[in-house]
């Protein structure tokens, strides 16, 4: 199970929001090169960039700084979310050497163009729900629908997503460990890999999501548990691999 360090891009800098409100969020770095330098030098074999204005903007705001991090790591796995509601985006984004692009919002109002992009960038295609008891928000996390998750990651799954980004949005940014067992039953439900994200906060969290990876949790997106210093990247990456050799 991958442990992979959440870069949240907000006017520039590196941030971290509490439930997705962009009037509560907490400046981690201004400096967000430096900052995925540290993860990599921890360990990470992955990072999960979140350009924050763009999923309001609906499009790209701070795409320089993810070229500028993929420019200097060029063999490090990026996966980039935020504001890619279209193919020129996802095409500039793969182009830049970002290997994934977390399709959102748009995802959820018009699932046929996760269809059409999954056609276009093979293998290049993450949706990500972010959901509150079980059922689908959007925009920002300002709208909750009465869709489940569950149903629409099966049809993503049928249109050849490379993975699921399931973020439970009661517990994001709060420090209140993460929904285990909901993100087990999604990936069992849709029989593609997900990836958890929200309310990871230390190692009592990575260790209950690992003891359920075999049903298909790929890894865990931590953010503000790295930078407030609750969960220590190296040492959970450490004990990851561990028991995959056991």
């Amino acid at each position: 199970m991958l442990i992979i360090p959440a870069i949240d891009l907000k006017d520039g800098k590196c941030v971290r929001l509490r439930q997705g409100r962009m009037d509560d969020s907490t400046v981690f770095s201004d400096n967000p090169v430096d900052v995925a330098a540290r993860w990599v030098d921890a360990g990470a074999r992955r990072l999960h960039l979140v350009d924050l204005n763009g999923a309001f903007a609906g499009e790209p705001v701070n795409g320089e700084i993810v070229n500028a991090i993929a420019r200097r790591f060029p063999d490090l796995p990026i996966q980039i979310g935020g504001g890619i509601r279209s193919a020129e985006t996802i095409d500039a984004y793969l182009k830049a050497g970002v290997q994934w692009v977390i399709i959102g919002t748009k995802a959820v109002k018009e699932p046929e163009f996760v269809t059409d992009m999954c056609r276009q960038f093979p293998g290049h295609i993450i949706v990500g729900l972010d959901a509150k008891d079980g059922r689908v928000a959007t925009d920002g996390w300002a709208e909750v629908s009465e869709v489940m998750a569950t149903d629409l990651a099966k049809q993503f799954a049928n249109d050849g997503v490379d993975s699921i980004v399931y973020t439970d949005i009661s517990r994001d940014g709060m420090m209140q460990g993460v929904n285990v067992e909901q993100t087990a039953h999604l990936a069992e439900s849709c029989g593609i890999p997900v990836i958890a994200s929200g309310g990871v906060t230390d190692m009592d969290d990575i260790k209950r999501l690992s003891a359920e990876a075999q049903r298909g949790i790929l890894g865990a997106i931590t953010g503000r548990a790295i930078y407030e210093g609750t969960l220590d990247v190296a040492e959970a990456q450490a004990w990851c691999d561990q028991q995959q050799e056991q």
